[in-house]
């Protein structure tokens, strides 16, 4: 069983940055891949970025140049980095992992852009 515990998220004007952590419960080179997604209102959760445990990341094009992806292993954390943010961006932002064939979730944390 896995645990994923997000935290950073907050309110900020556009143009801001916010830096979001997830820490997991055991370590996160157990996992082949980790990833961020979001949900705004009314609309379904879309991955916004992922990194391999080999490091190799994947953003959505809607972040591209302004959101980046990293882990610390020895944390057993991975980040989000969100510079330039748009009021778009507003959602909840959850951290996910598969392991052993289970999809882990963690609880969200909720990402308001004023304009």
């Amino acid at each position: 069983q896995v645990q994923l515990v997000e935290s950073g998220g907050g309110l900020v004007q556009a143009g801001g940055s916010l830096r979001l952590s997830c820490e997991a419960s055991r370590s996160i080179l157990s996992f082949n891949v980790m990833g961020w997604y979001r949900q705004a209102p009314g609309k379904t959760r879309e991955l916004v970025a992922a990194i391999t445990s080999g490091g190799t990341t994947n953003y959505a094009d809607s972040v591209k140049g302004r959101f980046t992806i990293s882990s610390d292993n020895a944390k057993n954390t991975v980040y989000l980095q969100m510079d330039s943010l748009k009021s778009d961006d507003t959602a909840v932002y959850y951290c996910n992992v598969v392991y052993r064939g289970f999809n882990y979730w963690g609880q969200g944390t909720q990402v308001t852009v004023s304009s």
